[in-house]
């Protein structure tokens, strides 16, 4: 057991380094548990999701752009500077009533702690096929700005119809010959500046209606191209390509809670009077709440406004 904290963050990205900035600038001295890298799940690298983002271009204070690593490594910087230590392991378990919070990292130690934030944001979905599983990694993926570079040359599709899908598609135009954009409906849900983007680039083209329903092929060991079917008339068809990149939506990372906190339907964190959770003295900020906004900034708000509730909470503990 490690001392007594007055604060640990669980979780990096916008939301926990900005909580961490805050609370050390509070003399709090936090701990983040950042989470580790796994090659195997390149969407869970701590710093969160804007560690697979090539260009931020709507974020204050930077007028010329700035790369998603680029900027976690500043918000990184800016917490240290302050005080903030940092463990880059994951919490397996935490145990959040009552006035001692405990938390267990993979390293095998446990942790105590006063309050807790809660910033671990949410993971990219998968499709849920088998052959999806099976050549994931082998052409299946759900990182562009990860994988790419991989796919120069060639045909590749993408499966969504957010600004995600539309940013994934744009970027994979550097290295593909042709991008793909697989949508259930007729209709984008993209903002109209991502969706224009993508549709006056000569390289993307859209297949509506359509939904994969096999990923080929398993016995080559990579892709060779989707089994599509059409959602109006459930005919089926083959088209050719040399990988799949989802973009599909995320869910929340809260399996380490096991049910402690309350959620909603789709399983993100509820939170009431700015991001106080149904426990007291835990808090939550970032997309792991969000599941409307979902960017940088107000990530970053929610982190500020997490590590403040924070500490007016410890505040009225004394």
């Amino acid at each position: 057991m490690t001392d007594l904290r007055n604060v640990i963050i669980v979780g990096s990205g916008p939301a926990g380094f900005t909580a961490a900035i805050y609370a050390s600038r509070a003399n709090l001295e936090p701990l983040m548990l950042e989470g580790e890298p796994r090659p195997e799940a390149p969407d869970l690298l701590p710093g969160g999701q804007l560690m697979l983002t090539t260009e931020v271009e709507n974020y204050p204070g930077f007028p010329e752009g700035i790369t998603g690593p680029d900027m976690m490594d500043l918000f990184r910087k800016q917490a240290l500077r302050f005080g903030t230590e940092v463990l880059t392991y994951d919490v397996a378990r935490a145990e959040l009533e009552g006035p001692v919070k405990k938390l267990w990292t993979t390293d095998g130690k446990e942790h105590h702690a006063k309050a807790v934030i809660i910033s671990t944001g949410a993971s990219a979905k998968w499709l849920g096929l088998e052959s999806e599983t099976a050549l994931r990694n082998r052409g299946v993926s759900a990182c562009a700005t990860c994988d790419g570079a991989f796919f120069r040359n060639k045909v590749v599709a993408v499966v969504g119809g957010g600004d995600t899908a539309m940013e994934e598609a744009t970027f994979l135009t550097r290295f593909a010959s042709k991008v793909l954009v697989i949508h259930r409906r007729e209709e984008l849900r993209a903002s109209k500046i991502m969706q224009d983007r993508a549709k006056h680039n000569d390289k993307i083209e859209f297949v509506w209606n359509s939904e994969v329903v096999e990923v080929l092929d398993v016995e080559a060991g990579r892709v060779t191209g989707l089994r599509l079917k059409d959602t109006r008339s459930g005919d089926t068809r083959t088209i050719e390509c040399g990988g799949l990149f989802l973009a599909i939506g995320h869910k929340p990372n809260t399996g380490f809670l096991e049910g402690q906190l309350d959620t909603d339907e789709l399983g993100y964190v509820t939170v009431k009077g700015g991001t106080r959770t149904n426990i007291e003295g835990v808090f939550a900020a970032g997309d792991v709440s969000d599941k409307v906004y979902r960017q940088a900034i107000t990530a970053a708000g929610m982190g500020c406004q997490a590590a403040i509730d924070a500490e007016r909470w410890l505040e009225t503990q004394e």
